[in-house]
């Protein structure tokens, strides 16, 4: 078993790991090829910027799992928030289609859980597996 990792800011030590997931609005599988692809990268971008790191990451065509390590001064929901508004605003410029679909990309709901109770292998494990169910 390997010994947990702890980051630091300038006044917090942390190991904060979540499991995120959410979905488009009324469930649409909307998710597909380019978009999931432009997705992925906007979800990279914000997690430079925050300094998040992303253990997992996996677009479905219904709904994205993200299992990330974020500082706890942020807040998971602040992050979930920046996530969504700008994955929403950026992927509705680039892919007409997604306005014409849907009034909103996302639903205002998420899942989050912390990760501590099962083992981060596990996690990342389940995760992977989504994509071939």
């Amino acid at each position: 078993m390997s010994a947990i990792r702890y980051k630091s800011n300038r006044n917090v030590y942390y190991s904060c790991k979540y499991h995120v997931v959410w979905c488009p609005k009324y469930r649409r599988k909307v998710l597909i090829e380019g978009i999931a692809e432009r997705l992925k990268q906007i979800i990279s971008e914000v997690c430079q910027e925050h300094q998040a790191e992303i253990g997992q990451c996996e677009v479905m065509s219904d709904h994205v799992h993200l299992l990330v390590e974020c500082d706890p001064q942020l807040g998971i929901h602040r992050f979930v928030r920046l996530l969504k508004g700008r994955s929403s605003r950026l992927l509705r410029q680039e892919f007409p289609v997604l306005k014409r679909k849907l009034p909103t990309l996302w639903t205002n709901s998420y899942f989050v859980s912390t990760v501590g109770g099962a083992p981060l292998s596990a996690i990342k494990h389940y995760i992977e597996k989504q994509k071939h169910v």
